[in-house]
């Protein structure tokens, strides 16, 4: 669904109050690889949390172009598990595997784009495509430390709302999580040449601050932000400035974190050093109210990725 509902930037702006305590539509490839990603412009799981299951879950096509397995939410696990999340139900689908890279290196972020496909950044600074069908891998030829950026944040979001166009965006982070100066700023990568360009930095509070972001169909860009507690901010895409960043008071990002846009809501996925993920929940499609709606979930999310076909209103 390419519905075209602007979250109001005064939800943004002002602190929240806690109720509990991120990262194949187009040709109906249903997210194998049958279908390339010039969508993009821009010159073993624990049993514990009850609902895991081993298979991958629709993939129909719809009157949009999207396939029904574009619109669900994909996370990857510090165990390089990927999964499907499915927000309305709060249904974790283990996918498989991923066996991307050899060595120490490990999944540091995701991305979804339009078809699908996952595009996922590992800890030494390189970037795969992942099949959300069936795990597999596929290499790039993106060259790691473009402008010293390694380690990266990253999410597509359509370039106007509604369009079929998008772009993948990326911060780029380094130091401490919560240090003073912990992240690189925004880019952006071209899918075409696999060339990292510089957009800037953020602005005000969150200058040089690291960052997870998500987008969306309607052509909105959001950080999550690693200050202490966490902040949310919405992201001018031309310069990366973030005019009105919201506290999430009782939220930090902790050892693992990352976040999705889905139905009008914001989905933030963290995990305290030695446990394992929680889901917290952000309405702002109705009441602004925020709580955990998952909790202990037997794995730990490092990467979270939406499509720009998924729902930005609330399903009916």
């Amino acid at each position: 669904m390419r519905n075209s509902r602007p979250i109001p930037l005064g939800l943004l702006g002002s602190a929240l109050l806690v109720s509990a305590a991120a990262c194949g539509g187009g040709g109906g490839s249903s997210s194998g690889f049958e279908s390339s990603s010039g969508t993009a412009s821009s010159s073993g799981a624990a049993s514990s949390s009850g609902d895991i299951s081993s298979s991958s879950g629709a993939s129909g096509v719809t009157s949009d172009g999207c396939s029904d397995a574009a619109k669900l939410v994909y996370v990857v696990s510090n165990e390089n598990d990927l999964y499907s999340f499915k927000p309305d139900t709060l249904q974790f689908t283990r996918i498989g595997a991923l066996n991307c890279r050899a060595g120490l290196a490990t999944p540091n972020s995701m991305a979804v784009d339009r078809t699908g496909t996952a595009w996922v950044n590992y800890s030494d600074g390189s970037l795969f495509k992942v099949s959300t069908k069936d795990a597999t891998c596929q290499s790039t030829p993106f060259q790691p430390l473009q402008h010293q950026f390694e380690r990266f944040g990253m999410a597509f979001s359509a370039n106007s709302a509604g369009a079929k166009e998008e772009t993948l965006f990326v911060v780029g982070i380094t130091g401490t999580t919560g240090s003073a100066n912990d992240g690189q700023g925004l880019g952006k990568i071209d899918l075409g040449t696999f060339k990292l360009d510089l957009v800037g930095d953020f602005s005000g509070s969150l200058r040089r601050k690291g960052a997870e972001l998500t987008g969306t169909g309607d052509g909105k860009l959001y950080g999550f932000y690693t200050t202490v507690p966490a902040n949310l901010a919405e992201i001018a895409k031309d310069t990366a400035a973030t005019p009105s960043p919201r506290t999430l008071n009782g939220v930090q990002t902790g050892s693992a974190w990352a976040f999705s846009f889905w139905g009008g809501d914001f989905w933030f996925y963290t995990a305290a050093a030695g446990e394992t993920s929680k889901v917290t929940r952000l309405k702002t499609a109705t009441d602004n109210s925020i709580s955990v709606v998952k909790s202990n979930l037997g794995f730990m999310i490092v990467g979270a990725g939406v499509s720009t076909c998924a729902p930005t209103t609330p399903p009916k």
